[in-house]
């Protein structure tokens, strides 16, 4: 006979988006209790600082793309009204693995994805395919947990770009 009900571990049911808990209204029909919130002055934060190790030197002498990251995913939070739910440290940590990601693929673009067996000599897969694929995998995960926080906590329909689009567009327009 079948199980019913979630699978252990599952978590069940994913959890609404709080934007489309506000466009669905009231489907239980509960009586809903009202709260008053005085009115506040509220005024914009700043952005906080980036760290300076995301602006660090690289060995070849260049800097990576890690602040430029950093803010555009600080902007995009912040215009969804959502920057204070993530602690400055989680975007940085995106920003500095996303950039690592471009700087992999821009290395596989200069030297190729073969590189040669340090004793046999033997063709080989370039050591920066897999770093890339890491880094990468890294970088979506740390974007897929940002992403929901701001789809659980975003009062208006998330739409238009992402931090994530803009690291693709990076990507493709870094120097050859």
């Amino acid at each position: 006979m079948g199980k019913r009900g979630p699978q252990p571990g599952s978590g069940g049911r994913p959890k609404k988006p709080l934007a489309e808990k506000i466009s669905d209204g009231n489907p239980s029909k509960r009586p809903l209790e009202a709260i008053t919130f005085p009115v506040i002055d509220l005024h914009g934060e700043d952005m906080p600082p980036p760290s300076e190790f995301l602006t660090a030197r690289q060995q070849s002498g260049s800097t990576t793309k890690a602040v430029e990251i950093y803010e555009s995913t600080w902007r995009w939070l912040h215009a969804r009204s959502c920057d204070h739910l993530i602690p400055p440290q989680v975007i940085e940590a995106y920003a500095q693995t996303a950039a690592r990601w471009i700087q992999c693929e821009e290395a596989i673009s200069t030297y190729g994805f073969l590189g040669k067996h340090p004793t046999t000599g033997a063709p080989i897969q370039s050591p920066f395919v897999a770093i890339g694929q890491s880094f990468m995998k890294q970088a979506n995960s740390q974007w897929s947990q940002i992403y929901q926080v701001v789809r659980e906590n975003c009062t208006m329909p998330i739409e238009g770009r992402s931090p994530q689009d803009d690291m693709m567009e990076a990507l493709l327009s870094a120097k050859k």
